[in-house]
């Protein structure tokens, strides 16, 4: 696999040195089960797999290299290249200016770029009709593409759908700009619909029944459905591609039911005609990540820290998978931890921070799980358990640890 470039600030000594030794004892990815940092009175479980993507290195690589050839220029993005506060702060400081935010509000008007300007795309991608408007400032927008490989793969099999003549359903959360960059690719091409869950799912599988009337669809997916999508005729033949940072039951779980419904309708002995057999969409790191925290959660502990940006879609879904097991927290760094009794956690859900007490148990072991998503450097990890570490008193042990983790096998 490429390796990138990315900046030492966000590497960890600790994270490094752990990786590295999993990774050349699995070389296969096929042992999920987590690593023990055994301090003593305190214990940290970090899932197997965790931070730093390659869609990401990617991004971050491109990023920093298009700052070093132009200095002198302007230099914008779309948007946020990913959810992470770390790197786009990192970004700003070096000059780089947004000019939308995450749900696609401008910041800086489009009046304002010239051709003389940088434009970068994002991770997530972007339209094809932000694209055009850029393109048409004479700004060589394709340049300066960070879009995530996996991300545009998922573009490539809505393409190849559409050419059999399938209408698209993308199962995505209908703001974010991945799902917002691949409905444009995917409507450029064939019908094309956005289901945010399956309470949603199920709906759109009673009208395709012909349950509910034509009229209450289109008033429940308004402005979810492509220009001209007419329900009647664009939903007797479906493929499924989600948003690539969904969580993987979700996604499996929408196709086998939509496909359920059309076994219904139209037989099985004609479902070929009616659903496409996509293969999931899902990216290598997101399976990775949440096949890790599957692991990591048949480890008995008293509480799980989740590191990753509150806007992170695959972050939140690393948040959900724990919640449901043992109490969670979800920080973007270690100033979220106040002190040993306080820490400032992010709601996955309403993005909301509330401040929580008594997070640290107390007893004779503390055992913590501990994960990132896909778009968190791993010196956050590092800077957490550091933190954690010092109120244990465990920090000449942890200095110890990291030297045996560094020493080769």
């Amino acid at each position: 696999m490429k390796q990138f470039e990315v900046p030492n600030g966000y590497r960890s000594r600790l994270i490094s040195a752990i990786k590295e030794k999993r990774k050349a004892d699995d070389k296969l990815k096929k042992d999920f089960s987590p690593t023990l940092l055994d301090l003593g009175t305190v214990q940290f479980y970090l899932a197997r797999h965790f931070g730093f993507c390659y869609g990401v290195e990617n991004a971050i690589d491109i990023a920093y290299k298009t700052i070093e050839e132009n200095q002198g220029k302007r230099i914008f993005l779309l948007s946020e290249m990913i959810h992470n506060p770390q790197v786009n702060a990192d970004l700003i400081l070096k000059g780089v200016k947004f000019l939308h935010d995450t749900n696609g509000n401008a910041i800086i008007p489009l009046e304002e770029l010239t051709s003389a300007d940088v434009v970068m795309i994002p991770a997530f991608g972007t339209t094809l009709e932000l694209e055009k408007i850029i393109l048409g400032k004479g700004i060589e927008i394709q340049k300066y593409n960070t879009t995530c490989p996996f991300v545009e793969k998922v573009w490539n099999r809505s393409d190849q759908v559409a050419k059999k003549g399938y209408s698209i359903i993308i199962h995505g959360k209908p703001q974010h700009e991945e799902t917002r960059a691949t409905f444009s690719h995917a409507a450029a091409n064939t019908p094309t619909l956005v289901v945010n869950d399956m309470e949603e799912t199920k709906l759109l599988g009673e009208y395709i029944l012909g349950n509910i009337s034509t009229e209450y669809f289109e008033t429940y997916f308004l402005n979810r459905c492509s220009k001209g999508f007419d329900p009647v005729n664009d939903l007797s033949k479906i493929g499924v591609v989600n948003q690539t940072t969904q969580l993987a039951t979700d996604t499996q779980a929408i196709s086998d039911y939509l496909k359920q419904i059309m076994l219904t309708k139209y037989g099985k002995e004609n479902i070929a005609a009616h659903f496409a057999d996509t293969r999931d969409t899902l990216c290598y790191a997101t399976n990775d990540n949440q096949s890790a925290v599957i692991g990591l959660l048949e480890t008995s502990a008293d509480l799980a820290i989740v590191m990753g940006g509150k806007n992170s879609s695959n972050s939140s879904h690393l948040v959900e998978l724990c919640e449901r097991k043992l109490p969670t927290y979800f920080i973007d760094d270690a100033s979220k931890i106040v002190n040993n009794n306080e820490i400032i956690a992010t709601n996955w859900k309403t993005k909301e921070a509330i401040k929580k007490e008594n997070y640290l148990p107390k007893k004779d072991v503390t055992k913590i799980l501990m994960t990132s998503g896909a778009s968190c450097p791993d010196a956050v990890v590092e800077s957490v358990i550091r933190k954690i570490a010092g109120y244990f008193g465990k920090k000449e042990a942890l200095e110890q640890l990291i030297i045996k983790w560094e020493q080769p096998n």
